[in-house]
């Protein structure tokens, strides 16, 4: 088959199948992933991008420069800080109650994901305000309740004029719990049966330390699988995925994305270079689509150009 013939009937295809052009045109399409949401880095696991990071974190993030929220089912959270060495995120509930402001209470949730890859971390805590006596975390669930640092009740209700108010309302100090995230992941606030929230972050670091001065928020520490980013990053690449099929990719700066890495080496899953051009997979279609009709035609019929001029 000549190179002209084999031309003409890559035209034929382009019109006769628009799609196919459109369908070739996208695999090669490259994501730009922003690297910054205002001051902070956007770095691997995370993306504000569609395509970009880990495919666990997709749509957790939503950059509004020049803040960045952290997305769950019950809200959206600003996020303060992220420290990608020590794999943390520190956000903070606009919306929660705190030493200087005391704010309807509502639930903390995440969804499944979430909790299993980005859950709070072990030195977050949530404190459970102005509890009733039946609460089951001061009954069959007390276990749950654990000691911070000496820190009692007493003095969260003394030294906090957000929630003096409590005292002021019972004549005494009402019970109050300090815990976990997993305690307000299974059961609602209502469950709880105590009426306001706050939580604290660096629990170690509550010692001696008022709760005026807490660092309230939450950390989340999250924790994925490696799936060879380093070696795309090493390549001048971005780690990504593909959003239809979901599979990792290697996010590049040129006309064609790999799955392990970047440039002319790169490989597929499959161990198949990625550096194939757009002319060469046209051309490879053209001669199986030609080839198919040749083998199609029967004996002393029509051929694949006579099918054409048919049209």
């Amino acid at each position: 088959m000549g190179s002209s013939v084999i031309l003409n009937q890559m035209f034929l295809y382009l019109l006769l199948f628009p799609s196919l052009a459109t369908s070739l045109l996208t695999t090669t399409t490259t994501t730009q992933c922003r690297s910054f949401c205002g001051t902070i880095p956007i770095n691997y696991p995370f993306g504000i991008d569609d395509g970009c990071g880990a495919i666990q974190l997709r749509h957790t993030l939503n950059c509004t420069s020049p803040d960045l929220f952290f997305l769950t089912p019950s809200g959206s959270y600003k996020v303060q800080h992220i420290d990608y060495l020590k794999s943390t995120l520190t956000i903070y509930d606009p919306s929660m109650s705190t030493c200087s402001i005391l704010q309807p209470h509502h639930d903390f949730l995440m969804t499944d994901i979430q909790t299993a890859v980005i859950p709070p971390s072990s030195d977050t805590v949530f404190a459970l305000l102005n509890c009733s006596v039946d609460s089951p975390v001061l009954n069959h669930y007390r276990s749950l309740c654990f000691n911070v640092s000496s820190h009692s009740c007493d003095e969260l209700y003394a030294s906090c004029n957000a929630f003096r108010v409590f005292r002021l309302l019972t004549n005494s100090t009402p019970p109050c719990c300090f815990t976990g995230y997993d305690t307000v992941r299974y059961m609602s606030m209502n469950i709880l049966d105590c009426s306001h929230y706050t939580t604290v972050v660096d629990a170690d670091g509550m010692r001696g330390v008022s709760p005026l001065d807490w660092v309230y928020g939450i950390k989340l520490s999250y924790g994925l699988p490696d799936r060879g980013c380093d070696r795309c990053s090493a390549s001048g690449g971005t780690c990504g995925f593909d959003t239809e099929t979901e599979g990792m990719l290697c996010l590049c700066s040129g006309s064609s994305n790999g799955t392990r890495q970047c440039g002319a080496g790169s490989f597929t899953a499959g161990g198949v270079r990625s550096g194939c051009s757009m002319l060469t997979l046209l051309i490879g279609f053209t001669l199986s689509i030609g080839g198919g009709f040749m083998l199609l035609r029967p004996a002393g019929g029509p051929g694949f150009s006579s099918f054409i001029g048919s049209l």
